[in-house]
């Protein structure tokens, strides 16, 4: 506490100022009476005072995360797992208000792409309390209905359709609570089995409308996925701008080039300071580009997901970039 001076020369004690946190989380996946407990260990979370709001199943984050701001929150702790988090998101970016993760799902996709500590409670309250500012951006997605309505969601990591949306779709949560990743290796071999490719015309800013039959299509502001594949190698989560991949495979030889560029090109050449000099593949199977503003148009419904979870059927959406819309708390070293 600082003191200060009066006008009549008599010292005044000045009232400290108060930092407000509020931790939203997913009660099924957060044991509240052991996370109250790490909050008053943490070393600098004695100068803030901390509020505590459930998610629920009608309400992923949006509702607590706007009671947090109302309560005069400056610092909001996403306890949970991609889907809090985003959610989270989705009512904080542009608030001023900092986001700090605090992971507990399967994916942790915005953790593992900022690099942040998984699995270590102690690390990730150090990071929220302790920790300093980061900006990066945010996906805004607009989804067109089969009724025409439309849907306005962020998400921070990854959207898309055709396979991945699929493959979301189908991946049983009781099994990823055993298996955790691997769970949608599962749902993958089940997904891989329908031959069904989608049609669509897709529009990257202001070029022209592109008509293709594809596997997938996948917009990211990140680039790296569990498994340590690295999907997209230039995406960056604060350049401003969104990574497309378009997979477009005609037969098994495609299908072996989406795997090269993909697993062997993207996560292991790219990876190294000599590999991200080396002229890439080319293949008719994979289309990558950057941008800022994507629209996509399917000829029949359509499944799609944002950052992990699906979000049910659709007949195309558009995609813009946000830059800098949301601060994230970091490490301070």
């Amino acid at each position: 506490m600082v003191d200060a001076e009066t006008d009549n020369g008599r010292q005044a004690h000045a009232i400290p100022k108060t930092l407000t946190a509020a931790v939203v989380y997913n009660p099924i996946k957060v044991d509240l009476d052991a996370l109250k407990a790490a909050v008053g260990g943490t070393s600098g979370a004695s100068e803030w005072t901390t509020l505590w709001f459930p998610t629920s199943a009608d309400d992923p984050g949006q509702g607590p995360a706007r009671e947090a701001i109302e309560a005069g929150a400056s610092m909001i702790i996403a306890a949970g797992g991609d889907g809090t988090v985003r959610a989270v998101a989705e009512v904080v970016r542009g608030s001023g208000t900092t986001l700090a993760l605090l992971p507990s799902g399967t994916g942790n996709l915005l953790a593992r792409n900022l690099s942040l500590t998984l699995d270590d409670t102690a690390h990730s309250l150090e990071t929220a309390f302790s920790g300093v500012d980061r900006n990066i951006d945010v996906a805004s997605i607009e989804i067109r209905r089969a009724d025409r309505s439309v849907d306005k969601h962020a998400f921070l990591v990854m959207a898309g359709t055709g396979l991945d949306a699929k493959i979301m779709s189908n991946t049983d949560d009781d099994l990823k609570k055993k298996l955790g990743w691997l769970a949608y290796a599962q749902a993958m071999v089940k997904v891989m089995r329908d031959k069904t490719q989608l049609r669509l015309e897709y529009k990257i800013d202001s070029g022209r409308n592109r008509v293709a039959r594809v596997q997938a299509i996948i917009v990211g502001n990140c680039g790296s996925l569990p498994a340590n594949i690295l999907l997209l190698p230039d995406a960056a989560v604060d350049d401003g701008l969104l990574d497309v991949i378009v997979v477009k495979p005609e037969s098994i030889r495609g299908w072996i080039a989406v795997a090269v560029k993909i697993l062997w090109e993207n996560g292991v050449v790219k990876r190294t300071k000599l590999g991200r000099g080396v002229r890439e593949l080319s293949t008719d199977s994979v289309d990558m580009r950057q941008c800022k503003t994507l629209t996509v148009r399917l000829n029949r419904p359509g499944e799609v997901q944002l950052d992990g979870d699906p979000f049910g059927e659709m007949t195309g959406f558009r995609i813009t970039v946000e830059p800098g819309a949301l601060t994230v708390r970091v490490p301070a070293a």
